[in-house]
């Protein structure tokens, strides 16, 4: 019998949360077949079998588990029924109570017990009573079925597991059985302490208690208030945004740097190619930007590196990450070698990528070993965007929204499209002249959109 553990599918990967199996307890799996979903900090995943056998799970649908944790176990049918081996042991242990005369006494011994059934009889119910509660809540061994969350959860909280009704599958007992049922006692504690103090006749002055508790809302009181609170758990990739984020701005010293972009002959360019592409999509002006960008990033190593323990890692790729809206989260997929490629081929992968994270199909590895990010939110509007930087890279381009501006061309005031760009820089690896060269060489391209096509 071989277990399964729960796998490192990514390289940031600490622990995964089970969403749902996709094969019962028992079932006969073949190698390849899809066992379970699995949520990563990075994206959700499918796990497959790596041998033939039947599946016995041991954790249980919402349950987080850490790397390398057991999640079940693949064997083969023999080793899934211990049946056979319990009338094995019978027989065994009856072989030397027929060769040795002493057990037969031991065998007697439990018999004076018929004789006095009548008076401990009351005594007698409680072997039965224990029997079914094993049967119930417990596994063929009488261990309580638990995840390993609720098991450390109710230690710490000194909760007897047997006394946790569980919601899981089978009646297992999960991390909200034991949130509910380490919260109740706390309220029914606290309810005996007002009961006693109110006389039978203020009882119905009691009733008024919620005015007392609208006072405090006058006077600031936060938890009044703001009215009932509903707590929402993050997921894991929600967690690694909070985590990374808060690294982010508590390691890297940033400066911000902005920008306005002249984009006339950027709409020009892709109304040419809006016409030129036909029933394909045509490159976005976002599009227009990784490349501008991406370009940039090689004439500027250090903007394309990230700091590390007191040193520079330069990289010999150029891989833009996109910011895309997911579920619930930012995600950010990968261009990788975004210098290389055409518009047309960034324009294609960008939207690919992007539906893959809307429909929550993109994987890690599209996820990982970005060197750079263009973060865009002109789409709703706003006009300048100050975005974090995602480490460990050296900075981060923020987009606005384009919009026409009197500016003064050639003497004249004319109306022109214009856009802002603001770019984020750790201070540890890009100073000042340096960001500012590489933001002005991305303007530049921009404003001669032709030189994207060489």
């Amino acid at each position: 019998m071989a277990d399964v553990s729960m796998p490192r599918l990514s390289d940031s990967m600490e622990e995964g949360t089970i969403l749902k199996w996709l094969k019962s307890d028992g079932d006969e799996v073949r190698r390849g077949d899809e066992l379970v979903e699995i949520e990563t900090d990075k994206a959700n995943m499918t796990y497959e079998a790596d041998q033939d056998g039947v599946l016995s799970i041991s954790a249980a649908e919402g349950d987080t588990l850490a790397v390398g944790e057991r999640i079940a176990t693949i064997g083969e049918a023999s080793e899934a029924e211990p049946q056979p081996e319990e009338p094995a042991a019978e027989e065994h242990h009856d072989e030397p109570a027929a060769e040795e005369p002493e057990p037969e006494p031991a065998a007697e011994a439990p018999q004076p017990e018929p004789e006095p059934v009548e008076e401990p009889a009351g005594e007698a119910e409680p072997a039965p009573q224990a029997e079914p509660v094993a049967d119930g809540d417990g596994e063929a061994n009488g261990r309580i079925k638990a995840s390993p969350v609720a098991r450390r959860m109710a230690r710490e909280l000194g909760l007897e597991l047997a006394a946790v009704e569980g919601t899981g599958p089978g009646g297992r007992i999960v991390k909200a059985d034991v949130e509910a049922a380490s919260g109740s006692p706390r309220q029914e504690t606290a309810a005996p302490a007002e009961q006693p103090e109110p006389a039978p006749a203020p009882t119905a002055e009691a009733v008024p208690a919620p005015a007392p508790a609208r006072a405090p809302v006058r006077s600031g009181d936060a938890q009044t208030g703001r009215g009932e609170a509903e707590t929402r758990e993050l997921t894991r990739l929600q967690q690694t945004v909070a985590r990374r984020m808060a690294e982010s701005k508590a390691t890297a010293p940033e400066f911000v740097l902005q920008a306005e972009v002249d984009m006339e002959q950027a709409v020009e360019l892709r109304k040419q190619l809006r016409a030129a592409a036909g029933d394909r999509p045509a490159p976005s002006f976002n599009d227009l930007i990784v490349k501008s960008a991406a370009l940039a990033l090689t004439e500027f190593p250090r903007a394309n590196g990230s700091y590390r323990d007191g040193k520079f890692e330069l990289y010999s790729r150029v891989n833009v990450g996109i910011a895309v809206a997911g579920q619930d989260a930012l995600v950010v997929p990968t261009v990788f070698d975004a210098d290389r490629k055409s518009l047309g081929e960034i324009a294609r992968e960008s939207r690919a990528l992007a539906e893959k994270v809307r429909d929550g199909k993109i994987t890690p590895p599209e996820l990982s070993a970005g060197t750079f990010t263009v973060s865009n939110l002109g789409m709703y509007g706003m006009d300048r965007i100050v975005p974090v930087i995602n480490p460990p890279q050296a900075a981060i381009l923020g987009v606005g929204a384009m919009n026409p501006q009197a500016v003064v061309v050639d003497g004249e005031v004319t109306v022109r499209t214009r856009m802002a760009l603001t770019l984020v820089c750790d201070h540890r690896i890009l100073y000042g002249a340096d960001a500012a060269e590489f933001l002005s060489r991305i303007r530049e391209r921009l404003e001669n959109p032709l030189s994207l096509a060489l």
